[in-house]
């Protein structure tokens, strides 16, 4: 028996933004696909309009598989997180240990094709634009939060505004956010 899938099927039970009063409650496995979803089009945007060679399909499973640790670990909340240098440090620590037993739940025959999955490289140009994704899907939160008048998230979407917009040196990324981000802003009405 391997367990690996079923704690990937928990994904959907692991909430984001514990510490705020959301509207519309989020968890990781939603938070990942729309994740990949976004790194999939920045990924086809760098192909097609500067002139990469980005492997679209790879982009989309990094970032479908980004959060993965959190079965494991929970979602430990941003401000949290980065409360200290310490503390990031130690949670580094902990996602690692809990990427490693995710791996040993895997037959061995598969250990190595999801090695690279489970555990990112931080230093790869894949991973800025899995992690662009990441912070663009939790912008998107923001906006749809705040669109339904919960004020709670006014701060967390200034913060994420920036954090994306320092990905803007990537111009796949700006396209997107220029293309793209606007529609959430609008009523399903508005979309027609």
């Amino acid at each position: 028996m391997h367990n690996f899938f079923a704690y990937m099927a928990r994904m959907k039970l692991i909430k984001r933004w514990s510490l705020m009063k959301a509207n519309d409650r989020e968890n990781i496995a939603e938070h990942s696909a729309q994740t990949a979803q976004i790194a999939h089009a920045i990924a086809v945007i760098k192909n097609r309009l500067y002139d990469g060679s980005i492997n679209a399909d790879k982009i989309t499973t990094l970032a479908l598989y980004h959060e993965a640790a959190e079965v494991i670990t929970g979602d430990l909340p941003t401000p949290i997180k980065y409360y200290n240098p310490k503390i990031r440090t130690a949670f580094k620590e902990i996602e690692g240990v809990a990427n490693e037993k995710l791996l040993s739940m895997l037959p061995d025959v598969l250990t190595e094709d999801y090695r690279d999955i489970i555990i990112q490289a931080e230093d790869t140009y894949e991973h800025v634009l899995v992690k662009a994704a990441d912070k663009i899907s939790a912008y998107i939160k923001c906006i749809e939060e705040m669109r339904s008048g919960n004020r709670e998230f006014a701060k967390a979407e200034l913060s994420l505004k920036k954090e994306v917009e320092s990905y803007f040196n990537y111009p796949e990324v700006k396209y997107f956010c220029e293309k793209f981000l606007p529609s959430f802003k609008k009523t399903l009405d508005e979309l027609d």
